[in-house]
């Protein structure tokens, strides 16, 4: 999703999260009033696109 999201939306951060955790990847999550980010490290961002494509979420600006 392209932010800003309604106040409406619930659970997007908690989805996010939930796939990464079952790739065992940590992360850090910074809200902000209009958006929310999710870093991970450099290290792990493959393994983290990888599993955010396979939940269905599309990824803008993957580096190669």
């Amino acid at each position: 999703m392209i932010g800003p999201l309604g106040f409406s939306l619930t659970g997007i951060m908690a989805n996010i999260s939930g796939v990464l955790a079952k790739a065992s990847i940590s992360i850090f999550a910074l809200s902000t009033y209009d958006t929310d980010y999710v870093l991970v490290k450099k290290q792990s961002m493959p393994k983290a696109i990888t599993a955010l494509k396979k939940d269905g979420y599309h990824v803008l600006g993957e580096q190669k």
